[in-house]
């Protein structure tokens, strides 16, 4: 027997020994993590606190139709002066298609060439917290591999429907064989006195879209 398995022996020897006195009661283990059916007023609520959460954490936030995807998101990348964007594998190609139409704007495909990193990225994003406004990208369709995020500005699509109130929620619809990145804001080192101080010692942008 191991000093592991003799530890464990006492202790449940221990346990055995202890006198029931009544004290003892039941946990309850049947309840929810999910939050339960969310009424649109609900839902309302939840969009709008991740919007001014992502605020505060220094991203740039655009709260649009479906229909509008396109023209926000060129009018994102060349509002940052971006030349080359990466496009994952999966992403909408209309979502690029008017701002592709400048004589000196790259759409580029595949991995990163960490010699040549593209001045942008358009992902789309796995999930959304809204109580900790963070974006949740797991590798998927439309979000490419970590590498992915290199580029200084990341341009995000967010569906309404992807935004949870809380951790827990968004944990239980995620894979965790999946690679699993957490997307706060953009870099956004302190100043001297401890404020945050978005884009004053950095360039990276995070601007994200969300769809309504």
């Amino acid at each position: 027997m191991t000093s592991r398995e003799e530890i464990l022996r006492r202790v449940r020897d221990g346990l055995k020994a202890l006198p029931d006195d009544g004290r003892t009661v039941p946990v309850p283990r049947a309840y929810g993590r999910n939050a339960p059916e969310l009424t649109p007023e609900d839902r309302a609520e939840i969009v709008d606190l991740f919007a001014e959460r992502m605020k505060h954490n220094g991203a740039q936030v655009h709260r649009i139709t479906e229909q509008a995807i396109a023209d926000t998101v060129a009018g994102a990348l060349r509002s940052h002066n971006v030349a080359s964007v990466l496009a994952p594998d999966g992403l909408s190609e209309d979502w690029l298609a008017e701002w592709a139409t400048g004589a000196q704007h790259r759409v580029l495909t595949g991995p990163v060439d960490h010699a040549e990193v593209p001045d942008a990225v358009l992902t789309t994003c796995a999930g959304a917290v809204a109580d900790s406004g963070a974006i949740v990208l797991d590798g998927g369709v439309g979000q490419g591999a970590r590498g992915a995020l290199l580029p200084n500005c990341h341009v995000c699509v967010v569906q309404v429907g992807q935004i949870d109130p809380t951790l827990p929620d968004v944990l239980d619809k995620l894979d965790p064989r999946r690679p699993i990145t957490w997307v706060g804001g953009p870099s956004a080192p302190a100043d001297p006195e401890k404020e945050r101080a978005h884009g004053r010692h950095s360039m990276r942008q995070l601007v994200v879209l969300i769809v309504e």
